[in-house]
């Protein structure tokens, strides 16, 4: 199941900390979200109904972990965005960020390596 963007800023949260409790969750977020402390709670409850995280009930503290990880996240996510925008074409995605964004000389020389190391077989 897709996450929500509040969801998202809970996995980041679990990908950056690793397995948090609630507090520790709330406490990442409240600073740049203002969002409460109930309300983080019941964004991870109905994450575990999701399956998106795990939670640890072996302590009084309820330590909650990400499900997916980043690299699943970005998969799921890259995939559904070229499926459903760009109509399968990840050509016009990429010709989309680039024109779009005002890349660097230093990223599109990055982006360069990274499509040369690709064709010659290395992972990304």
């Amino acid at each position: 199941m897709k996450p929500s963007e509040a969801e998202l800023r809970i996995l980041h949260v679990l990908w950056n900390r690793g397995p948090s409790a609630v507090r520790d969750v709330f406490v990442q977020l409240e600073k740049t979200t203002g969002v409460g402390y109930t309300t983080i709670l019941k964004l991870l409850q109905i994450m575990l109904e999701k399956d998106l995280v795990s939670r640890d009930e072996s302590s009084r503290r309820h330590v909650y972990a990400a499900k997916l990880t980043r690299s699943e996240a970005e998969d799921r996510f890259v995939g559904d965005l070229v499926d459903s925008v760009f109509n399968g074409s990840k050509k016009r995605l990429v010709l989309q960020l680039l024109d779009d964004a005002k890349s660097s000389q230093e990223e599109l020389d990055d982006i360069r390596q990274t499509i040369l190391q690709f064709e010659k077989g290395g992972k990304l």
